[in-house]
């Protein structure tokens, strides 16, 4: 699959372009002599050494991918399909009807915000005499990749590409996310058998039902993103009791409850709980601002699946309570910040890293009666992990803001099973015959996941792969091959802050300490240093 290489007659190849240490840009390629797939192909997220990644070219030749397989709609495995379809890909995307149709308000709702940030970016350009850039892909794009996507149901085994067959099953993650069966033919032997896991759902999870997969298999591709966590108590009675307590907390405040909130199902999970804690009587009635058009969008496209998913009536009351009020433009998301009176506030995006959030944390940042809720995984490099690691102070929009607002996390609505959870999902896969590749989570928690597997007598098979590299699979291990191509970033970039978070650091502990400088000499001391640091040797 890279531009410069082929694979031989009867060898099978897995590379792994992307979510290698890290959680985003998830992008798995398969090549055998006959055929070409990838399994997601998703937009990385985090730091800006990562995010820029999404501007380069790909690292193989898009034209020569036969089809792409879809664990499920989220933007870190779908968001750079259309991309892919730009750069000169013509073939099928398979993924369940509810995939599809989330792809259908995601991507081009994607491909809209990109859009808008390169029309804001090269306003800044042009102030500053720099060149202009172009956005990754338009919502024109992505409306024209949508044609490329063909259904797929659970259960039910179908030809894929030349020699290789796939198989959905329930991942339990999202509405419509799937893990990924494959048996790749082999002359004269059985089948290949892998599995790739997408995202796995927790037990406790509010619309989605127990994942389910397959076992006997040569290859597992697992992710890992909370291998490191154990939540001791994620029952739906222990997550209401601490929305409750939140809430109640945020509302002697007086001020807003600002919740980042990824738009698709963590928005409507709260959704039921906020409403059903109202009914109750439990937490105060108040105005439930959901300021997301793609929020809205997909808020539609879980109503139309009501039907098959797991508490489908009540999430269908909380979408129609008079408490829940749908924004659609943008003067209607400003004329929120003229409310009084305690009010919610659920925007994305999930990080803080776009969207309509970033304007109502500038807005409320720096005031005590604020508290930002943050209920789901927060990336490193990210103004949302920030956040929550504690900074005083972060640049917003281009500003310094105080950080006086509570910061509280929740991490009971999570997406992803727990370390205990993959574990015993992976140990429901055996016998694995080949390795176990852990991807999609960041090194801790790699690093987490596999002592757990060592413990259950299964770390001996674990492989931990980095970005782009590839291994050569036959029906006993796994074989590395020397990375011929360029590589992209650092092995050890990946999933961590970068030069632009420290810059930002850096910017605001000067502002800082010039501040605080008891008089002008003083201040001119810490500039002479710094202009003494800067100036060449």
């Amino acid at each position: 699959m890279p531009r410069s290489e082929a694979v031989a007659k009867g060898e099978i190849r897995l590379r792994f372009h992307g979510a290698a240490q890290a959680v985003t840009g998830s992008c798995f390629a398969l090549q055998t002599s006959e055929a070409n797939i990838l399994v997601d192909c998703g937009l990385f997220q985090g730091s800006k050494t990562e995010k820029e990644l999404n501007y380069r070219p790909f690292p193989f030749t898009p034209a020569s991918v036969d089809a792409v397989l879809l664990t499920h709609a989220h933007i870190d495995h779908s968001g750079l399909l259309p991309k892919l379809a730009k750069d000169g890909f013509v073939g099928p995307i398979f993924a369940t009807a509810a995939t599809i149709d989330l792809c259908s308000v995601m991507l081009p709702d994607s491909g809209h915000i990109q859009e808008m940030e390169v029309e804001q970016l090269n306003r800044r350009n042009a102030r500053r005499g720099r060149p202009m850039v172009q956005a990754i892909y338009d919502a024109e794009q992505a409306l024209a990749t949508l044609t490329q996507f063909r259904p797929m149901p659970f259960g039910t085994w179908a030809p894929v590409a030349k020699g290789i067959r796939a198989r959905y099953w329930n991942a339990g993650h999202l509405l419509g996310s799937a893990s990924i069966e494959l048996e790749i033919d082999r002359q004269g032997v059985r089948p290949l058998r892998l599995l790739f896991s997408g995202d796995i759902g927790p037990n406790h999870k509010l619309l989605q039902s127990d994942p389910a997969a397959p076992h006997d298999l040569d290859y597992v591709v697992c992710e890992a993103t909370y291998g490191d966590v154990d939540r001791p108590d994620a029952s739906f009675e222990r997550r209401l009791q601490v929305l409750r307590s939140e809430v109640q907390a945020a509302v002697k405040a007086s001020g807003v409850l600002l919740i980042p909130s990824f738009a698709v199902e963590r928005t409507q999970e709260l959704l039921v709980d906020l409403v059903h804690l109202m009914k109750s009587g439990d937490i105060p009635s108040a105005p439930i601002f959901v300021d997301s058009p793609l929020a809205t969008k997909a808020s539609a496209v879980f109503e139309k699946h009501s039907g098959d998913i797991e508490r489908g009536e009540e999430l269908r009351d909380a979408l129609r309570s008079p408490q829940v009020r749908f924004t659609e433009s943008a003067e209607q998301s400003k004329a929120i910040a003229r409310i009084r009176g305690f009010h919610i506030v659920m925007a994305a995006s999930g990080m803080c890293e776009a969207g309509r959030i970033r304007h109502h944390l500038k807005d409320w940042l720096w005031r005590e009666q604020a508290t930002v809720l943050l209920v789901g995984f927060q990336a490193q490099g990210t103004l949302g992990r920030i956040l929550l690691d504690g900074a005083p102070r972060v640049r917003l929009m281009g500003e310094e803001v105080q950080v006086r607002a509570r910061i509280r996390s929740v991490d009971l609505y999570s997406g992803h099973a727990d370390g205990p959870e993959l574990a015993a999902w992976l140990a429901g896969r055996q016998p694995v015959s080949g390795s176990i590749f852990l991807t999609h989570g960041e090194r801790e928690a790699i690093d987490g996941l596999r002592n757990r597997l060592i413990d259950a007598g299964m770390g001996a098979r674990v492989v931990v792969p980095t970005l782009d590299s590839a291994f050569d699979l036959s029906a006993e291990a796994a074989h590395q091959i020397k990375h011929e191509e360029p590589v992209r970033i650092a092995a050890d970039s990946a999933g961590r802050r970068d030069w632009h978070n420290d810059l930002s650091k850096l910017i605001l502990d000067i502002d800082e300490a010039v501040a605080k400088a008891v008089d002008e000499r003083a201040r001119k001391q810490i500039i002479r240093q710094l202009r003494k640091a800067l100036a060449p040797d």
